[in-house]
């Protein structure tokens, strides 16, 4: 009987200890990448930690008022088909990180252009909060020059 009693409180540990713990970091860029392609601003600016930070070239927006208007905001409506090829990720009890290369369709600024497509690297930073949700904390896109879209 005690012997039971030991190995229900060892396993009940064990269980307590690792859920929770760590985040499917796949699953979480799967749904931000999920709201920017469906156009879903709302679900896409929830995702953003308060103290947020984007990145790309010379340009680095930082909180979640001004990341949802500059990058979320202005850019949304330019892009479409987001993609990523993940070449590195990785998780622990508090950040989750994937990096990679991605590409997106560039749409044209009047209907007589041809449509776009840009291509670059990025990396998507998560911190768990004290309130154990998810957010993003770090966005940083390096992108080569938009290319007309064969």
């Amino acid at each position: 009987m005690k012997s039971s009693i030991g190995i229900f409180f060892i396993a009940l540990l064990m269980t307590a200890c690792s859920s929770g713990d760590s985040v499917n970091v796949q699953d979480l860029n799967q749904q931000f990448i999920g709201a920017w392609n469906n156009k879903d601003t709302d679900k896409i600016i929830s995702f953003l930690d308060e103290d947020v930070h984007f990145l790309q070239g010379n340009t680095h927006f930082k909180g979640k008022s001004e990341v949802s208007q500059k990058w979320v905001r202005e850019t949304l409506p330019t892009l479409t088909d987001l993609k990523t090829n993940v070449v590195s990720s990785a998780v622990d009890t508090k950040t989750a990180y994937e990096a990679g290369t991605y590409s997106v369709d560039v749409l044209p600024e009047t209907q007589d252009q041809p449509r776009g497509i840009g291509e670059g690297n990025f990396i998507l930073l998560w911190k768990k909060g004290t309130d154990n949700t998810w957010k993003l904390s770090y966005a940083q896109l390096e992108g080569l020059p938009v290319q007309v879209k064969q």
